[in-house]
């Protein structure tokens, strides 16, 4: 496991992303790890822009914003044209390709396209494409221990959607083993 990750997520506001890196960076506040999560929304929430920077560190984080992200999850095409050229060598990029259709290579970086919001969709978890994108990333860049992701889903889904903890769970296994 690499001692830091420098993560973006992004897409739409209403697509889960802020949640996405919510549990991205429990799972490294459960490992005990250094941290930060740095949300940014567009001009209006459902529907504009969302993003977020996760770093999560053995060192002391000294900015929350990453501006070159090893890791760089993107739920939308204005997403994958935005942040394609921040990724640094070696990074990892998941697109959802349902909704980011038009993808190019990106030099120095692995890109993994996955289907999520088709897969959700045909698993009866509408909505949590953003999961599915968590676990796919899980699978390629491995930032915490498996079972500490199971246990940030536990602390970060709110007690009165305690329904969808194992919707999300099973959303994680899908992306893992997209």
């Amino acid at each position: 496991m690499a001692a830091t990750h420098n993560i973006v997520l992004a897409g739409f506001g209403g697509q889960g992303i802020l949640f996405a890196g919510k549990v991205i960076a429990s799972a490294g506040l459960i490992e005990g790890r250094e941290l930060s999560w740095l949300p940014s929304y567009g001009p209006e929430m459902r529907g504009g822009t969302a993003n977020c920077s996760v770093v999560l560190s053995d060192e002391p984080v000294g900015s929350p914003l990453v501006t070159a992200p090893d890791a760089l999850v993107v739920m939308n095409q204005p997403s994958f044209d935005k942040f394609r050229d921040t990724v640094v060598e070696g990074g990892v990029v998941v697109a959802d390709s349902t909704l980011v259709p038009n993808t190019s290579e990106i030099p120095g970086a692995k890109l993994c396209c996955i289907p999520a919001t088709q897969l959700a969709e045909e698993a009866g978890l509408k909505g949590l494409a953003n999961i599915i994108c968590v676990g796919k990333l899980f699978a390629e860049v491995g930032f915490c221990d498996r079972e500490t992701l199971f246990a940030a889903i536990d602390k970060c889904v709110p007690p009165k959607k305690a329904a969808m903890i194992e919707k999300n769970k099973q959303a994680l296994e899908i992306g893992m083993n997209a």
